[in-house]
């Protein structure tokens, strides 16, 4: 029998030894071009014209259906399931017993008895593991990202998206009609050269748009007929790189560690997941760091998911959270984006060249080296209030953006912070190189930090 998540564990002594010294290599999430252009341009594209995101291979899809699904996912989802019509879509949160975040996931309903789960790997193996433990009728297919699919091998759909504010006459010319009316977040079938594809209203940038999913045999007249729609219009295509980069300016936090590491309620899972499993295989560093595995874990109040939480149904965690809220720690932190100061960023760069201390290299667009990354946020005096998660380059905002969750009292817009960057004593993983950490002042800002993201993209869709 191969060896598990637990054991892994405990063979490091720690969850944060584990994860601090990993060896393994960072995550590639995408085999996808990393550049059509360059991620400077296609970062601009989606805010003046259209473009064309190819989320295939970087995302994990577990399809559910059987009598049982929706049972599934009401007793793990925090959010409400009671109006979840066919060809729409939700948010799944999900967390353990004690009320910290597992991670969240983009849950379609495709039919009745039939829902397919879509994001990064651990609410996915989190929602399996309950599905094949817990006794419900369901069938499961998994397939995994193409970074981690075992055997290799192709997706078992081709999954993209059009997005900007031109997007909706790109997608009128594919279809050949206007397109419909639907709602955020709700979806359609549409015939696109013959195949019937399945269409969601929305766009990871905040700007107008849909995801579309085809069956991956199909995707071939599919692809044709959305590039010669797109040519019309100058529709640009969107490498890695630059994709990686649009939840800076929409707020979304990609990558809070999931809080299975650690605690009772959770060893069953340990237990389950192999050692080899891509949830085993990944690292944690940054400037933030504490031998205890739970000062990196998150609240769904702290990372703003409270205003979708709804008490009308039993759920894993649902006493932690409404004991949360009674406590008041429902408003204790904020998700914040944080703008950082040129200067300061400028001068880490430039450290790199000629003589004198050397800072943690971050690599641009995306600057983080870990497959989890925190980073340390301080006030004024040094004390330290927030953690710094996903960070990069935006060309749109000519800056370093970081999505970050700070306590309350600094999360007012304009309050100066400072974000430490790199490790207070280099760690053994692979990709850290000897260096000495820099202070970079930031400035708070709402998340998402676009103003239409955060006013009018919701409304309007």
């Amino acid at each position: 029998m191969s060896k598990s998540l637990e054991q892994r564990i405990s063979e490091a002594g720690n969850p944060h030894t584990m994860l601090w010294e990993s060896q393994d290599p960072p995550i590639v999430s995408t085999p996808v071009t990393p550049e059509f252009t360059n991620w400077r341009d296609e970062q601009k594209a989606w805010r003046t014209n259209a473009v064309l995101f190819d989320q295939s291979h970087h995302m994990a899809d577990l399809n559910i259906k059987g009598p049982d699904a929706l049972k599934l996912i009401q007793e793990t989802a925090i959010n409400s399931v009671a109006k979840f019509p066919i060809d729409s879509a939700k948010q799944y949160i999900a967390t353990n017993a004690e009320g910290q975040l597992i991670g969240d996931n983009i849950l379609f309903r495709y039919e009745e008895d039939e829902f397919q789960a879509v994001g990064i790997p651990p609410t996915i193996s989190w929602l399996q593991f309950h599905a094949e433990t817990g006794g419900y009728d369901v069938e499961l297919v998994r397939d995994n990202p193409s970074y981690c699919r075992v055997g290799g091998g192709d997706p078992l759909v081709y999954r993209f998206e059009v997005q900007g504010p031109d997007a909706m006459a790109v997608i009128g010319e594919m279809l050949g009609h206007e397109p419909p009316t639907v709602g955020f977040f709700k979806g359609t079938r549409f015939n696109i050269a013959g195949k019937m594809v399945r269409a969601l209203r929305h766009g990871m940038a905040g700007e107008p748009g849909f995801e579309f999913v085809v069956p991956w045999e199909d995707r071939q007249p599919v692809i044709d007929a959305v590039l010669e729609a797109g040519a019309k219009h100058g529709m640009i295509r969107v490498g890695g790189r630059a994709y990686l980069t649009n939840s800076l300016e929409s707020g979304w936090l990609p990558r809070p560690l999931p809080a299975f590491y650690s605690g009772e309620s959770t060893k069953a899972f340990r237990e389950w997941l192999p050692a080899d499993d891509v949830d085993s295989a990944v690292s944690l560093g940054g400037s933030f760091y504490s031998e205890n595995i739970e000062d990196y874990y998150f609240s769904p109040y702290d990372v703003g998911y409270g205003k979708v939480m709804r008490f009308d149904h039993d759920f894993i965690g649902r006493d932690a959270l409404e004991a949360q809220k009674a406590a008041g720690l429902d408003e204790k932190n904020k998700k914040v984006t944080l703008q950082w100061n040129a200067e300061d960023t400028a001068k880490c760069w430039a450290s790199m060249f000629g003589e004198g201390p050397k800072a943690k290299f971050f690599n641009l667009p995306i600057a983080h080296y870990a497959t989890y990354h925190y980073d340390r946020v301080e006030d004024a005096s040094g004390n330290c209030v927030g953690r710094s998660l996903h960070t990069g380059y935006s060309a749109n905002f000519e800056s370093m953006l970081s999505i970050s969750v700070v306590d309350a009292a600094h999360a007012e817009p304009g309050t100066e912070l400072t974000v430490v960057w790199g490790e207070p004593t280099p760690s053994a993983k692979v990709q850290v190189e000897d260096h000495v950490q820099f202070k970079i002042r930031a400035t708070v800002h709402p998340a998402p930090i676009d103003q239409h993201a955060r006013e009018k993209y919701r409304k309007n869709a």
